[in-house]
């Protein structure tokens, strides 16, 4: 493979999108790589190195990204230091993703989307079931989780080589309790290192979004950008009674979330 033989001549990644699955992470990710300082990856959106092929060492990873030599050119044509970097929505959820992280890249800058984690819950389960992940109904699968993740992260930090299905694919209301993953992230990586978005706001109003998003990896405004809506599924129906229950759930979550951000999400607006 020509990546890995070019590997020491080959860019450190300065961002992650690490999150959250089914929160725009594909927009955001695209709208970035318009930005003529972005230098996207060279074959992949999400490398999925620090989740799901760790094994396969630096060398592999950093033969994804592009040349030192394109991030000279493009420089001396901006007169901006390039960035580049990737995006794997499963790095904020998973058990060891973010040790690694840290470990591994430790300037990197990390940027996570959020949504109302009762409608990121009803999409996700849309989107494992149109992938063949998921072949029960949505009561049935929340109901399910609590025994189909039982001790699976856990195992996953005493085994790095398990990997877990039931975690990446069926842990519908986990992933939705924002601030247990962002807390941890912190301790990680620190505060001055993460931003977060809500997609929510990004969708209706994108231009102020992107330009933050911009300012934290310490790029210049760009206004070129065609912004759109990418991996959306049609919107199934759901159970008042589910909503309102899940509502329900996520609320300590949502206010400890709220909290930390120091704003309030679009969702309890």
């Amino acid at each position: 493979m020509v990546g890995r033989a070019t590997q020491s001549l080959r860019m450190e990644p300065g961002f992650l999108i690490v999150g959250a699955q089914r929160c725009g992470t594909t927009s955001m990710f695209k709208a970035l790589r318009e930005h003529p300082a972005v230098l996207p990856p060279v074959l992949l959106k999400g490398v999925h190195y620090f989740d799901k092929r760790y094994e396969r060492g630096p060398g592999f990873y950093r033969s994804h990204f592009p040349l030192r030599a394109t991030a000279a050119r493009v420089e001396r044509s901006l007169g901006v230091r390039p960035l580049t970097g990737e995006s794997s929505p499963y790095y904020l959820f998973h058990p060891l993703a973010g040790s690694r992280i840290a470990n591994d890249l430790p300037g990197v800058r990390l940027i996570v989307l959020i949504r109302d984690p009762v409608d990121r819950a009803l999409s996700a389960f849309t989107h494992e079931a149109a992938r063949g992940y998921e072949t029960e109904t949505f009561e049935r699968a929340l109901a399910l989780e609590p025994e189909r993740t039982a001790g699976e992260r856990e195992r996953m930090i005493v085994d790095p080589g398990y990997d877990s299905f039931d975690l990446q694919h069926h842990a519908y209301l986990e992933r939705g309790r924002y601030i247990e993953q962002l807390e941890r992230l912190e301790r990680l990586v620190g505060r001055d290192r993460l931003h977060v978005v809500d997609s929510r706001d990004f969708f209706a109003d994108p231009a102020p979004v992107y330009a933050a998003v911009l300012e934290f990896l310490d790029l210049p405004p760009y206004d070129g950008v065609q912004f759109e809506q990418h991996n959306a599924r049609p919107r199934l129906p759901m159970d008042e009674r589910t909503r309102r229950r899940l509502e329900e759930h996520f609320r300590p979550y949502d206010e400890r979330l709220a909290e930390w951000l120091g704003w309030v999400p679009g969702w309890l607006r």
